[in-house]
């Protein structure tokens, strides 16, 4: 006949971090579920949100395309595209950071921070949902690529690694716009955010490569996160690819998976911390 043993004192702090890891998924799902009901019911944000990417497809694909050149040859579309997606996932971290002062300022913030519920999960639940979301956005930006004539060129699996290099980006920078969101004041601050947004994502090899611009913009912009992620999507897609000889560029492909990464490693931590002190 079998016994039952009840757990002994040192089966304890196992169980309650087993406890602690169940709950802190569990309200992480339960968040990512309330944020994308949200996205679900308000299908308008997501053509907001996909409009700026769709009209710099067809003015610089089509009113400017026939003026740019590519340096080493190569037809501008298929220099640009990859460009407009990295675009877009570093653009997303504005949006975050909106969805965050909106939820603070209506009150729902410190009604989660008031509920028995896990105090990683705000966080980590927004970085999860937005996610998803910016796998939809990428989803109607690429199909409005397709539309235009853009192809990628290489196989199936280096498609989908420069997809996943696209998502591991704007992964990476969601922990700065949930950071911004806990820190900036109201709606109008937020709004501001686009001031920071525009020059990030611009200033990179997203619409030119940096070997056109001047010197000391040029090494600014082959030091963008961004530039590093659309260089090495351009070489997974098999589009033409601009790259210059210094380091960094010759390397995009491993610094597309360093620069997320250590953003990842800096700011997650950071909004879980900012938001563990809100109103202290």
């Amino acid at each position: 006949m079998s016994t039952l043993t009840a757990p002994t004192a040192a089966d304890l702090p196992e169980l309650d971090r087993e406890r602690r890891f169940y709950w802190a998924v569990a309200d992480c799902w339960t968040i990512v579920r309330r944020d994308l009901t949200h996205l679900i019911r308000q299908p308008s944000n997501i053509a907001w949100q996909l409009g700026f990417p769709i009209v710099s497809v067809l003015l610089f694909g089509y009113v400017f395309g026939s003026a740019m050149t590519v340096p080493g040859g190569g037809d501008y579309r298929e220099f640009l595209m990859p460009g407009l997606f990295g675009m877009t996932m570093a653009f997303g971290f504005m949006n975050t950071a909106y969805a965050v002062v909106l939820d603070t300022s209506k009150g729902v913030t410190d009604r989660f921070r008031s509920m028995p519920m896990a105090s990683s999960a705000v966080v980590t639940g927004r970085g999860v949902g937005d996610l998803v979301a910016a796998t939809l956005d990428l989803v109607v930006l690429v199909g409005t690529a397709l539309v235009v004539g853009w192809r990628s060129d290489g196989g199936m699996l280096a498609t989908a690694a420069a997809f996943g290099l696209l998502l591991l980006l704007r992964f990476a920078l969601i922990w700065i716009g949930v950071l911004l969101g806990l820190m900036v004041p109201n709606e109008e601050a937020a709004g501001n955010l686009f001031a920071l947004a525009f020059p990030f994502a611009i200033i990179s090899s997203a619409f030119v490569a940096p070997s056109l611009m001047p010197g000391w913009l040029g090494t600014i912009a082959v030091w963008n996160p961004v530039s590093s992620t659309v260089t090495a999507t351009r070489e997974l897609f098999g589009n033409p690819v601009s790259s210059g000889g210094t380091w960094i560029e010759q390397n995009a492909m491993l610094m597309a998976v360093v620069w997320p990464l250590v953003i990842t490693a800096i700011f997650l931590p950071l909004a879980v911390r900012r938001y563990q002190r809100l109103n202290r």
